[in-house]
């Protein structure tokens, strides 16, 4: 059994903005870890702590890069540029993806699970995954950056899938 369920679409916490951290102590570190198990589990390239419905503006990612996961505490976008389209899916919206441009590069300012200042930067799957992770931290999801038309295409299918669940939100 998973440490934390992933909140799927629909989940309200999902809408929240978490709040910042204000001491990192042995209980925000245990936390990391177990957030970074259930991105490896799930599996998944990123997670956010609102996604397993803990109010905190914590996210984890590994970018596929060799580099291993890291931590971001109170993360904020500081620079974005370029244009990347990428086929592009969500832990909280399990089994859909789309197509999504968004910039290319961003460059992010946090916290290290030692509360020093920490910098990510990168480009294509890294530079996005640092700007999705930073969207649920912002009460955003995934469908929130389609086009218009597509994202009303997409929450008609979320919504008919959760009928069909029983699930009346």
């Amino acid at each position: 059994m998973a440490l934390y369920p992933i909140r799927t679409y629909g989940d309200p916490v999902l809408r929240m903005t978490p709040k910042s951290v204000v001491e990192i102590d042995d209980k925000i570190r245990t936390l990391v870890a177990d957030m970074i198990e259930v991105m490896y589990d799930a599996p998944g390239v990123g997670l956010a702590a609102n996604q397993i419905g803990v109010a905190k503006q914590i996210a984890v990612f590994d970018a596929q890069d060799e580099l291993g996961p890291r931590v971001m505490i109170n993360p904020e976008i500081v620079e974005l540029s370029g244009e990347w389209e990428y086929e592009e899916g969500c832990l909280s919206v399990p089994g859909h993806s789309w197509l999504i441009k968004r910039p290319a590069f961003a460059r992010v300012k946090a916290l290290d699970l030692d509360g020093n200042d920490v910098e990510y930067a990168g480009d294509q799957l890294l530079g996005r995954v640092l700007q999705h992770e930073i969207g649920h931290l912002n009460g955003g999801l995934l469908i929130d950056v389609l086009p218009k038309r597509d994202r009303k295409k997409a929450l008609k299918d979320l919504r008919e899938e959760m009928l069909e669940l029983g699930d009346p939100r």
